[in-house]
């Protein structure tokens, strides 16, 4: 896949003129859209900076990131702390996801999404009130290993760090999260299964393939 040379802003730009093109599905079901990649890709970032660009351009949108919708310790910890089977399978509350972020978006929903349900720092629940998605907004829901759950995304954006610059990017102490990347990339092909492929090896020259 040929991927060419764009800076962060342009980026955001332009995959904001994109979104603008999704509108309401059936039913008014609200546009949902992925931004995937382990945390040294920094997903969020693009995905905030994607926000700040359709804000301009007069289109609502509400980012939301996973680690919001982390399970207790009690639950990600039981098998110990770093167990990779654990954190591949059973560190996202899906379940919270579909119900407080996905299920309201739904067609007949209320639009009326809970930012984040669980603090992991403290873990403690948030108690956060829900944020209404005006009609026409956009979610823009960031985070790890998202295309695997087969959540109903609209359009989905990976950013892909090579094996190599994952490695060099990620802090030591996290290094045990690595198969689980290995394990992703083999079972779901993000890069390829992705609607936009962002290449971030070089975190100040990107490519993309758009």
């Amino acid at each position: 896949m040929r991927l060419e040379a764009i800076t962060w802003e342009r980026l955001g730009d332009l995959l904001a003129e994109r979104l603008l093109a999704l509108e309401p599905g059936d039913g008014g079901a609200w546009p949902r859209v992925a931004f995937d990649g382990a945390p040294a890709a920094r997903p969020g970032d693009l995905a905030e900076r994607v926000g700040e660009a359709l804000r301009v351009r007069g289109r609502p949108s509400l980012v939301v990131g996973t680690e919001g919708f982390l399970r207790p310790a009690s639950l990600r910890f039981e098998h110990g702390h770093r167990d990779v089977e654990s954190y591949y399978d059973g560190w996202l509350d899906t379940s919270a996801l579909w119900r407080e972020v996905f299920g309201p978006l739904e067609p007949g929903g209320d639009g009326r999404i809970l930012p984040d349900l669980w603090n992991p720092g403290t873990d403690r629940a948030t108690r956060s009130p829900r944020v209404p998605l005006p009609p026409r907004g956009l979610l823009l829901l960031h985070g790890p290993l998202l295309l695997r759950h087969w959540f109903p995304f609209d359009l989905s954006v990976h950013v892909l760090l090579s094996p190599a610059a994952l490695r060099r990017r990620t802090p030591e102490a996290d290094h045990w999260t690595l198969p689980a990347f290995e394990r992703y990339e083999a079972e779901s092909g993000p890069a390829a299964t992705a609607d936009v492929l962002v290449r971030a090896d070089d975190p100040r020259r990107p490519a993309w393939n758009g």
